[in-house]
């Protein structure tokens, strides 16, 4: 029997750590993703939200991660952003509002979502904590 990829939302802050830290966690989800290993869902809000910052870090600007947003990972389903006001950044609602909506975990490094993820009825990790988590399931 094959094993289904795990469904995860990346936050924005996973990318540009992953671009920072060849060595980190968050590089060897990206790099997951990439062959398949872990299936990223998105939508066309965290998309642009991504593709925006990492434009915005020079050292970061040259790095594509067009072939990451995998058309049949597209979530095009409506998200509630607005039912996660216990997220303190309006801006991080819709990785959580996502990951709700698609069933997935949420991978930040973000504190603002870290800090209420026990009220949001969504799992949130950090790169590490999912990286552990991955490995562990490997084994067992």
């Amino acid at each position: 029997m094959v094993e289904k990829p795990d469904k995860v939302v990346v936050d924005t802050n996973v990318f540009v750590a992953a671009g920072f830290n060849p060595g980190s966690a968050a590089r060897k989800i990206i790099k997951a993703v990439q062959d398949g290993r872990i299936q990223m869902v998105w939508n066309e809000s965290t998309r642009r939200e991504i593709e925006r910052i990492l434009s915005q870090i020079p050292p970061l600007r040259a790095t594509s991660v067009a072939d990451l947003f995998r058309p049949e990972n597209q979530v095009t389903a409506a998200t509630n952003p607005g039912q996660f006001t216990a997220v303190p950044d309006p801006d991080d609602r819709k990785f959580a509002a996502l990951a709700h909506a698609a069933g997935a975990v949420l991978i930040s490094n973000d504190e603002h979502l870290l800090g209420v993820r026990d009220r949001l009825g969504v799992t949130v990790l950090t790169p590490g904590d999912y990286w552990r988590r991955c490995q562990e399931s490997r084994r067992g």
